[in-house]
């Protein structure tokens, strides 16, 4: 019988923009094709299909196809850094990989429980300027905030007693300037605990309580 080898997995502090990097996969059928480059940035968010956000993207110059999506993006002692996430079309020379830090999460999570839980309040909102006046007179730390547009049923941003037409500046003391600050903020730990939900309503700052419920249905918001 022959042994089966496993690759090491390495430390996503450890990488370091400029490094030597080869992503392995399967493009266009063409199986364990290997590809060479170097670490780009490090941090970057990405919008999925889905439209979901993805933080702490490795972007990379190694060329990926269709068919590397799932593959080892490896350093050059052969360590695990990252998976093999996506390209921008038609751009060359720019490949993204999620870290190896977010993929052993994730794993640990699917292992144990069979699903990654998010938090979610129900809401449907989009990103809207703050007029220049409010900014100023409540010297609020972001010029922009989310616009709440509907609610999901009796959801727990409804029964925190927001309305249609509020714009979101803060939830749990984290300002959020935009969708994105929200989706990072509703994570699993926020799942039954009561956050503070602060709005604009016409011109009068208001402090709401909310209550985050796991997300049945990949709602996020």
């Amino acid at each position: 019988m022959r042994p089966i080898w496993s690759a090491r997995l390495g430390e996503a502090q450890k990488i370091r923009v400029g490094q030597l990097v080869v992503a392995i996969g399967n493009p266009y059928g063409f199986q364990y094709s290997v590809t060479a480059g170097v670490v780009s940035a490090l941090g970057r968010s990405l919008r999925a299909q889905s439209g979901r956000l993805m933080d702490d993207v490795i972007q990379t110059d190694a060329a990926l196809n269709p068919g590397n999506s799932g593959g080892p993006l490896v350093n050059s002692r052969g360590e695990v850094i990252g998976v093999n996430t996506a390209m921008i079309l038609p751009a060359q020379g720019i490949s993204f990989a999620t870290s190896i830090d977010t993929a052993k999460f994730v794993a640990g999570r699917l292992i144990r429980d069979g699903k990654v839980s998010r938090s979610y309040i129900g809401l449907a909102g989009q990103n809207v300027p703050l007029p220049r006046r409010i900014v100023r007179y409540y010297d609020l730390a972001v010029e922009s905030g989310i616009l709440v547009v509907s609610f999901e049923g009796n959801s727990p941003a409804r029964k925190s007693g927001a309305r249609e037409g509020d714009i979101i500046i803060s939830f749990d003391d984290h300002p959020t300037g935009g969708i994105d600050d929200l989706h990072k903020l509703l994570s699993e730990d926020r799942i039954g605990h009561k956050a503070s939900l602060v709005v604009i309503r016409g011109t009068e700052k208001l402090s709401l309580e909310v209550m985050p419920e796991e997300s049945q249905n990949g709602t996020s918001n």
